[in-house]
Formats: C-alpha cells, sequence, structure tokens
C-alpha cells in the first residue's frame, strides 16, 4: 500500500513524537556552501615550510585560512586542514620523514584583530589526516623545531595568551614525538617564548627568546622583565639567561637564526629603546651589535622572524613591512621584495636552489625564481579576511565587503562564465576594508569604509571615491571612530545613512552632510583614551587601539525611530524616537561581565520590541558565547548561546521570514538554531571552522551570504528547506521540504583561457532541488526519484540520497542531450539537451513501499529581458529541432546497420556502396577534422546549439531554416526507402526499428 507525502507525513508526525531530535551539524545534510573567493587579494600568511628533498612540496599557513598544500611549486594548492583551527602560527616539516608535518594553531603576529589557537597537530601522511597532539591551552604558537637527529624531539615556542595572563606560555619539548611535553623555560604568566633554535650539530645547545607582551582594547605593551634570550647546552634542563652584548635597557620582542654552516654564529633581531640587529659567534655566550638600521626594529610585535640563506652564512633576510637582506652578516642591510604586497611574515628559500624562495605576506604568497629581482604572485589561495559583508538587488546580486589590509571588494554572486573568477572581483575602497553598502535605489552608487571610521562614496560608472566622513564642528570634542566603526544603511528610508564614533551621526544627503543624533553613548573613560604611549618599547599608535566608540548601530525594520547602538567599552543604548532620547540598557542583561565589547544588534523583523545582540569579551581574555534577545526595547534580556555553540560571537542574525530561525558568527563558525537560541548546531557543509564575521540573507534569493575573516565570502543559496524544519519534521522518518522556485538559468558566453594557479569560485549548481529531510539514514530497500512533467510524463529516474538529515537531489533543468549521429567534423561535437519548459513538474520519492511527492516549480531566468512568449517560442523551436536531431540520428543509423549488414554477407555488396555514399550526405566521416565538411547532420546541430543557447525568440531566419532542414530530412528518409526498395537485396536486411534504436542509446 502506498501513500502520499500528505498523508504519510501527517500521520507519521502525530504517531511518533517520541523519536524527536536535537539538531547536529547532520541535521543540514547535503546543504552545502560554495567559496566564491576572492584569491585576487588573498590574505595574510604567517608560515611556509616546504620539503628540502622535493622543494616542488610546501605547505602554507594562513593568519584565519587554515593550512594549504603544492605539489607543484605554487601552481595549484588545496586545503588540508579544514576540519581544525584555521589561525595557524607555525609550520614544520620533519625533513628526516617529509609526510610528518607539525602544525602549531595561533597566530604569533599580535595584532588587535588576531584569532587563537587550540594546540599543536601532526600529520604523518602529507596531510590527509591530523591529530592533535597537545598544548591545547597555548592561544599562539610561534615556532616548531625538531631535533634532526631524532625526529621524536620537538621544540615549540608557546607565545600564549595575548589579552590576559597565562600560565600555559613557555617553550615545551617532547621527547616522544608528541604523546607527553614537558615545560622546560617558563618566565612568568605574562611572558611568552617567541623563538627557538637548535645547533643542528650540537642538538643539546638551544636558544630560545622569550617576550613580555600584552593588548588591551586600547593599547599595547611590549617588553619588560621577562624578555630575553636564552641558553641551554643540555637539550633544555638547564638554562643561563645571555646578556653580555645585548642592550641593559628593557628588552621586548627577539627574532633569533643560526647561520648557515656555522652553528657557532647565532643571530638577533632586538626590540629595545636601541634596536638593532645583534650577532653572536661564540654559540651565543656573548653579542654584539652590527646594526640599528630602522626597519630593524619596525613593528616587533607584526614583523620579528629572521631568515637565513641556507648556503651563506653572511646572508640574512628580515621579512617586515617592506623586506630587507644583508650580505655581509648584519653590518647593512638592502631593501629586498618591493614589488610585492607589503607586510611581510614569513619566508622560505629552496635550500637546493637559493635564487627560488617564496615570501608570504598581507596579501598571500609571492614566488620569486631569480633571487628576488622580480615576483610573481600566487593566485589560487582565497585567504581574504572579510570584517563585514552586503549585497545588491541585481540579477545576479553582487556581494560587497572590506578585507584587512586589502581594501573593499565587490563581485558578482554568479559568473556568466560558469564560475566566479578573480578577474570577476572589482575593488571600491581601500585601506583596512570593512563596511560597504549598496545604495538602496541608485545602482550607481557604494559607500565604503575603512579603518578609523574614513567613509568614502564610491561611483561605480566613473570610479570616483570622495570622502564623507562626518568631521568636527567648532566646539566639538575630538570625534572617537573606532578601528572598526560603526555605519549602517537606514532600514526604512533608503536615503538614510548612519556613521558612528562616540556619537552616532546620520546623513540623508549620501554623506554630503551630517546630524548628530546622540550625546557621547560610551563610558566616556579617559584612562582608556591616552594612546599616546602604546606599543610599549616600540611606539605603534594606529586607529587600532581608538576606544570608548560606537561599534554597531542599527535601525529597526518595524519603526525607524527605533534605533540601537553598541559600544566596545560596553555600552547598549537605544532610542525610541530617532535619537532625541537614548537609554543604556546593558546593565539589564544576565551574565555579561561589566565593560565587554558589543559585537552586533540585529533589530528583529517581526516585533519592533524585539532585537538581538552578540557581545565578544576576547580582549580581556574571556573566550565565553554572549548572545542575548529581548523583546521590550531592552528592559529584560534572555542569554541564547548554550549547547552547541562555541567561540567569542562576531554576529547574530534573524530569519527573514522564520523568527526563531538565528544564525550565529563566531570565531569557530557558523552556528545556527531553529528554535530562538535553545539549541545550535555548527554548520559545517563545506565551510571549515573559520571565523564568521558577519552573516546576511538576501530577501529575494533567500540565499545566506557569510563573510568569513579568512576564506573569503561564501554562500549558502537557498536556505528555504532550513526554514521548514521543525519538531514535526525531525520527528518524521521522511518529509517534503520544498524551496523556493528554480531559475532556468541560460549561461551567457565568455572567451576567456585560464590557467591552473587561479582560484574559482562556485557558481549556484544549474539544477533544480528535490529537497526532503531524513531522520535516520536510509540502510535498505529500494530508494529513487522519478520526476514527471504536468502531463505525467516521466522526465528522468534518479537514485535518491540516503543520509540523515536535509538530502538534496539535483534535477538537471534540461532533457537528455538528443541522440545524433557520430560525426568526425569539430562542429559535430556533443550537444546539451534542451531546457525544459517553465511550469510545475512532480517528483515521486520511493522508498520501500512508500511514496512521497514533491513539487518542482521551474521558472525563467530573471536576468534576461525575454515574455514569456518569447521564452515559449525558443523552447518550441528547439524542441522541434531536438526532435529533428533525433529522427536524422535513427535514420543514419538505419543506414549504417544496413550497410553492415549487407557487408557481412558479400563485401563487395553493390547496395552496401550505395548505403555508405548515401551516408556520406547525412554525416561527416572525413578522416581529417579540419576538413570543413558539413554535411545535413552538422547543418542542424548548428543550428540547435544556437536556438537551445538563446533564452529568447528565435530569429525568422532560424525558424525558417528549420523548415528547410525538416523537409531535407524528410527527403533523407524517403531517399534510404528508395535506396532499400530499388535493391532486390534490400530485401533481405532486417531493418532497425525505433524500439531497438531507442534501446541502444
Amino acid at each position: 500500500m502506498r501513500s502520499t507525502t500528505i498523508v504519510l507525513a501527517a500521520s507519521v508526525a502525530a504517531g511518533t513524537f517520541l523519536h524527536a531530535q536535537t539538531i547536529d551539524s547532520a541535521t543540514f545534510g547535503a546543504m552545502e556552501a560554495r567559496a566564491l573567493g576572492p584569491a585576487v587579494t588573498s590574505g595574510r600568511v604567517t608560515s611556509i615550510d616546504g620539503v628540502a628533498s622535493d622543494p616542488k612540496v610546501l605547505y602554507v599557513g594562513a593568519a584565519n585560512g587554515g593550512v594549504w598544500k603544492t605539489a607543484n611549486g605554487g601552481t595549484s594548492f588545496k586545503p588540508v586542514f579544514d576540519k581544525y583551527t584555521q589561525s595557524i602560527g607555525a609550520i614544520t616539516i620533519d625533513q628526516a620523514k617529509p609526510e610528518t608535518v607539525w602544525v602549531g594553531t595561533g597566530e604569533a603576529w599580535v595584532r588587535n584583530s588576531t584569532s587563537v589557537g587550540t594546540g599543536i597537530y601532526k600529520t604523518k601522511d602529507g596531510g590527509d589526516n591530523w591529530q592533535l597532539m597537545g598544548l591545547p591551552k597555548s592561544e599562539r604558537i610561534g615556532k616548531i623545531v625538531i631535533d634532526p637527529k631524532n625526529s621524536d624531539v620537538v621544540y615549540v615556542a608557546v607565545l600564549g595568551a595575548l589579552w590576559n595572563a597565562s600560565e600555559d606560555r613557555g617553550l615545551y619539548k617532547t621527547t616522544d614525538g608528541g604523546a607527553t611535553w614537558k615545560k622546560i623555560l617558563y618566565v612568568d604568566a605574562d611572558t611568552g617564548c617567541t623563538d627557538v633554535v637548535i645547533d643542528p650539530q650540537e642538538t643539546s645547545i638551544v636558544y630560545a627568546s622569550t617576550w613580555q607582551f600584552r593588548r588591551y582594547p586600547w593599547k599595547f605593551e611590549s617588553g619588560g622583565a621577562g624578555s630575553g634570550i636564552h641558553r641551554s647546552t643540555d637539550g633544555g634542563a638547564t638554562w643561563e639567561q645571555v646578556k653580555e652584548g645585548l642592550p641593559q635597557e628593557k628588552l621586548g620582542r627577539i627574532a633569533l637564526a643560526l647561520a648557515a654552516g656555522r652553528p657557532g654564529t647565532v643571530y638577533a633581531a632586538v626590540e629595545s629603546t636601541k634596536s638593532g640587529f645583534y650577532r653572536s659567534d661564540d654559540a651565543g655566550r656573548s653579542w654584539k651589535r652590527e646594526s640599528t638600521q630602522p626597519p630593524i626594529g619596525m613593528r616587533p610585535f607584526y614583523f620579528m622572524t629572521l631568515v637565513p640563506d641556507p648556503k651563506d652564512y653572511q646572508k640574512i633576510y628580515k621579512p617586515g613591512m617592506l623586506s630587507i637582506v644583508s650580505k655581509d652578516g648584519g653590518k647593512t642591510w638592502t631593501n629586498f621584495g618591493n614589488a610585492t604586497h607589503s607586510d611581510h611574515h614569513t619566508m622560505w628559500i629552496d635550500p637546493t636552489n637559493t635564487s627560488t624562495m617564496y615570501l608570504g605576506t598581507d596579501g598571500g604568497v609571492y614566488r620569486s625564481n631569480d633571487n628576488g629581482v622580480t615576483w610573481n604572485f600566487l593566485r589560487g589561495l582565497p585567504l581574504a579576511q572579510f570584517y563585514h559583508i552586503s549585497f545588491d538587488m541585481e540579477h545576479p546580486y553582487n556581494v560587497y565587503g572590506g578585507l584587512q589590509d586589502n581594501g573593499s571588494w565587490g563581485a558578482p554572486s554568479a559568473s556568466k562564465a560558469g564560475e566566479v573568477l578573480n578577474k570577476d572581483w572589482t575593488n571600491v575602497g581601500f585601506g583596512d576594508g570593512f563596511y560597504v553598502w549598496a545604495h538602496p535605489t541608485d545602482k550607481d552608487v557604494l559607500y565604503s569604509q575603512y579603518q578609523g571610521g574614513h567613509l568614502l562614496r564610491y561611483t561605480k560608472s566613473t570610479g570616483e571615491l570622495k570622502a564623507i566622513k562626518p568631521l568636527e564642528k567648532p566646539g566639538d570634542p575630538k570625534y572617537r571612530f573606532n578601528w572598526n566603526a560603526a555605519t549602517a544603511l537606514s532600514a526604512t528610508d533608503p536615503n538614510a545613512f548612519y556613521a558612528g564614533a562616540q556619537y552616532v551621526f546620520r546623513s540623508k544627503d549620501r554623506g554630503e552632510s551630517w546630524e548628530r543624533l546622540s550625546p557621547d553613548l560610551t563610558t566616556n573613560d579617559p584612562a582608556k583614551q591616552k594612546q599616546e604611549a602604546s606599543g610599549g618599547i616600540t611606539v605603534d599608535n594606529s586607529d587600532a587601539e581608538n576606544h570608548c566608540t560606537v561599534v554597531a548601530i542599527a535601525e529597526s525594520p518595524l519603526d525607524g525611530k527605533v534605533i540601537w547602538a553598541g559600544t566596545d567599552d560596553g555600552n547598549l543604548q537605544v532610542t525610541r524616537d530617532g535619537g532625541k532620547n537614548w537609554k543604556n540598557v546593558v546593565a539589564n542583561v544576565p551574565g555579561l561581565p561589566k565593560n565587554t565589547w558589543v559585537s552586533r544588534v540585529e533589530p528583529s523583523h517581526f516585533a519592533a520590541g524585539r532585537a538581538y545582540a552578540s557581545f565578544d569579551g576576547h580582549q580581556t581574555g574571556d573566550m565565553a558565547t554572549y548572545l542575548y534577545r529581548t523583546d521590550d526595547f531592552g528592559a529584560t534580556w534572555t542569554r541564547l548561546g548554550g549547547a552547541g555553540v562555541t567561540g567569542f560571537a562576531h554576529v547574530i542574525r534573524e530569519d527573514l521570514v522564520k523568527e526563531n530561525l538565528l544564525f550565529a558568527g563566531t570565531e569557530f563558525g557558523l552556528f545556527l538554531t531553529i528554535n530562538g537560541g535553545k539549541q545550535w548546531a555548527q554548520f559545517t557543509g563545506n565551510l571549515p571552522g573559520v571565523a564568521v564575521r558577519d552573516v546576511k540573507i538576501h530577501p529575494r534569493e533567500h540565499d545566506l551570504i557569510i563573510a568569513t575573516h579568512g576564506r573569503g565570502v561564501y554562500v549558502l543559496d537557498d536556505i528555504t528547506p532550513i526554514r521548514k524544519l521543525t519538531p514535526d519534521v525531525l520527528s518524521a522518518p521522511l518529509t517534503v521540504l520544498e524551496g523556493a522556485p528554480n531559475k532556468i538559468r541560460f549561461s551567457g558566453m565568455v572567451q576567456d583561457f585560464s590557467s591552473s594557479d587561479e582560484f574559482s569560485g562556485r557558481n549556484p549548481q544549474d539544477a533544480a532541488f528535490i529537497t526532503y529531510y531524513l531522520r535516520d539514514r536510509a540502510m535498505t530497500g529500494d530508494f529513487y526519484v522519478e520526476v514527471f512533467d504536468a502531463e505525467n510524463r516521466l522526465i528522468t529516474k534518479m537514485p535518491a540520497g540516503k543520509r540523515r538529515g536535509i538530502n538534496r537531489v539535483p534535477f538537471a533543468m534540461r532533457l537528455k542531450p538528443p541522440k545524433v549521429p557520430p560525426s568526425a567534423a569539430l562542429e559535430g561535437g556533443s550537444l546539451q539537451g534542451p531546457m525544459l519548459p517553465e511550469g510545475v513538474y512532480t517528483a515521486k520519492i520511493h522508498k520501500g513501499e512508500e511514496l512521497y511527492l514533491a513539487k518542482i516549480e521551474l521558472v525563467g531566468d530573471p536576468r534576461l529581458p525575454h515574455t514569456a512568449a518569447d521564452r515559449k517560442a525558443q523552447q518550441e523551436t528547439a524542441m522541434k529541432l531536438y526532435r529533428e536531431l533525433e529522427r536524422l540520428a535513427f535514420i543514419a543509423a538505419q543506414v549504417t546497420d544496413s550497410r553492415d549488414q549487407l557487408r557481412a554477407a558479400d563485401a563487395k555488396s553493390a547496395l552496401a556502396g550505395k548505403l555508405d555514399e548515401f551516408h556520406k550526405t547525412l554525416v561527416a566521416t572525413s578522416e581529417n577534422r579540419l576538413s570543413g565538411e558539413v554535411r545535413l547532420r552538422e547543418q542542424i546541430g548548428e543550428l540547435y546549439g544556437e536556438v537551445s543557447r538563446y533564452g529568447g525568440r528565435p530569429t525568422k531566419s532560424q525558424v525558417d531554416r528549420v523548415g528547410v532542414l525538416t523537409g531535407l530530412i524528410d527527403k533523407a528518409g524517403a531517399e534510404y526507402e528508395a535506396l532499400m526498395k530499388g535493391d532486390p537485396a534490400g530485401a533481405g536486411v532486417k531493418r532497425l526499428t525505433r524500439a531497438e534504436f531507442d534501446k541502444r542509446q
């Protein structure tokens, strides 16, 4: 007995509530996000190591983008660490066993936006499988060194926490391949270990540098009594702090290196009031300052590594804002690597050919084959670090956002070329990019922002940028704009635009003028506004230390007078009268530590008094997830974070359609709840556990647009099935989840010759989907899907998806390719099937004896201007040509089948010869594919291709040509019959039937 979906789903849901499941990552099943890139900007690279015995094999570690491997010297890369923490501090290959690679997580270049790690990992099979080897509270690992004489002996320099004290800092050692660890050098809870090197000949001699440092939201401190160089001669059992020849003043960060082939010569770049390059020629016992050139001490928290040439002991490189190189052991230095993105963090030099080197920068990886004279950018690493994301309403819509140190960019969510390439991305702003907004009604205008609240109005047609940042008026105090200052479009007025300093500003004339809507909404703490000494030993004042500022602004989409504002020093303010009066409601938020940064406010689309807020406490060492909801304009709050969500929170968003569906982006990924925050699950469908800084929902396409800080932009196409997950759905054995109408897309034509070295983002799959939820994985029995048209004719039969959770069975919106006679001509290649007509189709899901029905609606491509009548004419013409191609294929098959039977009976058959000559009039047969031979098959195939590729009405010439070709096929069929009946030999031939022909195909 079969029952339809409706009857079965209702009866099962009512009777099996005991089977109700909580959600987890498997719930979302086959739903996968697609990566758009970009790789044109790439992103910050923190570490590179290569295999000395096979220099084409390298591993690249990114600040927030995981580990990538190349086996061809950088022409192409693949990610090999997506299941684990994406912030990478150090990579070291065991050169004695090159398939063994160690990865230390947690970036060591401690800027304000740096992420955190979760320990040290190891692979023994070149990155296919990884194992956590310990140090889970290390947070940041700066260096990993393997004893070249014993692979089981490994030293790990742990910087530790950036924002708080930690006793997990120090130098660690394992002697059993990572099974156990011992802390062998520790100063105090404020001092980490930043570098370690060992003598390759006398491996018991070890050098390590320690660094006292701390970052606060409003300043950075580098240096103190804990910083120094330490030396051990017994493998780290005992240590002495080396001071002879080093600065006697307070020390900061220190980089160490051994000269190639001269283990007694040790180099050090030392931060102090007398920052410089130091050298020891007595195995680190005493030191001599060789140079104090300014680049050596520039921004040591961000640039402090030394890379010795593998063959020349006098040659050493120091990556920095721009790198420098010394060829005389550190006495003099010259610029190096100028033709690259600035901000260099790591370098690997091929030890077998030192003219080949790889440079890791804030903008990706560069390769030089001529000792750094020239460089080429490796275009296959999509490591973009987005802060915010937005979209427009074009067809296809564009996505926009700002990137760390790489400006602001936009690209189509789908490309006419079939994949989103680097060239599809357009630069729309500069600096450290943050927000980008498309003007709601003027397609030519974008607003973009870079660090410190600098706002730009960008005119797309001309490329002009106009600065529109609010400026102080006479009598005003200095405006304080955060490094990542708040901006927002009005949700109710297309001409209104907000910006935040310590005040909230609004412009109604595209930034030409601004009105102040609020008093100072921050704590206005003077102690947190003195930046002059930020940096510690090395003064480093930038907009990154601006504090007591507004960092989140949002207007209610239901009431334009309700505006929310959150600050970096922990105030959460709301006005209900358009800015005349503000109320600080943060004291009403339960369980929230004082002064916790407000990372986002999300007014509800369903109730004016409802709003959501995320808070981020990691700047004080608090890694908890803080997510809240209010239903009464902030008078009371309910905490939403709980089981299933991890990482400090960057953003919370409410769905536009289902009010209990929420999305949260944290430092460790994207999380969803379908019950208003009672329970969460991580979304892992082709999305690694990368920091998610922003998410937006496209109101027309129902796509979830995801801004990651390390892997670029992802799009989860059509979240309609997720909206339909309810307790009843989770309880039932199978429930159909019908999605939005499916757009029939006609691809544009692009002549392009891309190469293997470029990353490409995926377009949406050119298919409709039959989507359903399975409570349990289907293990046994028949399970398949059939699709029928409106006349109940079978279109296709496909295997069903069997995984637990959401399954999506792709249904090509085309018929099968036409049956065509084989052709030797270049023009005789394979042809696509025609697009199916618009309309409603029925999917029948057969699961054992049960039957479920699903509706599939196909609609026209909204990008194209064609009328319904035009689209119908195109489809009818394409189908006529489709049928004529198959009719010709049948005639040609009859001809060759009859010919072959006659030759088998008589090799000299005259009729066989006539049939062979006739076949040559139907199909190109010349062995020379460039002969230019065009026969009936090539003529009709060319016309079919022209008509089927275009989404609108065919030309009159094309329609007329269909009639001509149809007549020629009629004539061909008649001629075949005449040949067979005109020769007595034809009577002995068994004619090929259409049924037999179709079965062959």
